[in-house]
């Protein structure tokens, strides 16, 4: 499992919002320190080499959504 968060900024208040700018190709920012590409961004396209199932963190951090 790999966690992101939205990069450059965005927020999302609904899961619905997370899942379209995922589906539609949008970066994320792998926020898992265990990770060897912690820090750096990654999108849909990347999904194979990160492995696992990836969780999205959104507003503010206080929540979490698999896609």
């Amino acid at each position: 499992m790999i966690t992101l968060t939205p990069a450059y900024g965005r927020d999302y208040k609904s899961q619905k919002e997370v899942k379209a700018d995922w589906k539609n190709g949008k970066d994320f920012i792998i926020a898992d320190i265990v990770h060897p590409y912690s820090g750096k961004p990654c999108s849909i396209r990347d999904v194979d080499s990160l492995g696992g199932k990836v969780m999205i963190r959104f507003n503010k951090n206080t929540k979490i959504v698999a896609v």
